[in-house]
């Protein structure tokens, strides 16, 4: 399944957000999403999910038009995993949070499908020994990767990540970013996540677009995006690309000088 969305634009009363943002995403990619607080990620995100209606381009999965679905329709191809996800008035069990994928489908009265999914999800994320506790009782590491075990038991054709590594130490950003890669080319899925951190884009993403003030400044893989005068011009600091092992890396070299 491919998505793309064309020439998104969206705005909060009179205050312009998106203008004309066009993203491509096929099975077995991860693409990442760039920019600054402000940018426009989190909006673009919700676009695509549906969260948000854009004031104006088109988003297709195939050949169906996503803001002709409606929510729960969206949700039988598109699992969304928010930055955060309080329970401010409940405290349901890593069981349920999990079975709230399957709520597309329509069981709302779980049957044995629905179970085995679910189990299955939990297994997949290590935390079917979780099952139990109180979502809101966990740690962050853990809350992440329980909320991709809700998206994996909806069947989800295309992820949508927002700040998947926000609030982790560095080993579970690694453990969550290798876990997204793993399930996008274990189940040929595709993946969206917005992604602050320029190494960890550029050593898990096959693409990435870099918002800057709402636009696109540039797309394309991690390489030809994540420059030293793009990072500059849009983050205000100095980076080097090293290409000594094996592999290109990211070593931030501080704020930039102001030469005005």
């Amino acid at each position: 399944m491919r998505l793309i969305a064309s020439n998104v634009a969206f705005s909060y009363d009179s205050n312009p957000v998106l203008n004309d943002v066009s993203m491509e995403i096929s099975a077995g990619e991860v693409v990442g999403v760039l920019g600054p607080n402000g940018s426009g990620k989190t909006t673009f995100v919700k676009c695509i999910n549906r969260l948000l209606t854009p004031h104006q381009g088109s988003i297709l999965l195939d050949d169906v038009d996503v803001l002709s679905l409606k929510q729960h329709e969206v949700a039988k191809y598109m699992g969304y995993v928010p930055q955060n996800s309080s329970m401010e008035t409940s405290y349901p069990t890593v069981y349920e949070i999990v079975m709230m994928g399957r709520r597309p489908f329509g069981n709302w009265k779980a049957n044995s499908t629905d179970e085995d999914a679910v189990w299955k999800a939990m297994e997949e994320m290590d935390v079917h020994h979780l099952a139990l506790h109180r979502f809101n009782e966990l740690s962050s590491g853990q809350t992440q990767r329980v909320l991709m075990a809700r998206a994996i038991a909806q069947e989800a054709q295309i992820f949508l990540l927002d700040e998947p590594t926000s609030n982790l130490d560095i080993r579970y950003q690694i453990e969550v970013m290798e876990t997204i890669r793993g399930i996008v080319e274990e189940k040929n899925v595709g993946a969206c996540a917005i992604v602050h951190d320029l190494e960890l884009a550029m050593k898990y993403c096959d693409k990435v677009i870099l918002l800057y003030q709402g636009n696109i400044l540039a797309a394309g893989t991690p390489v030809e995006v994540i420059t030293p005068d793009n990072i500059r011009l849009v983050y205000g600091v100095e980076i080097v690309v090293d290409n000594n092992y094996g592999s290109p890396h990211v070593l931030v070299m501080g704020a930039a000088k102001d030469n005005s």
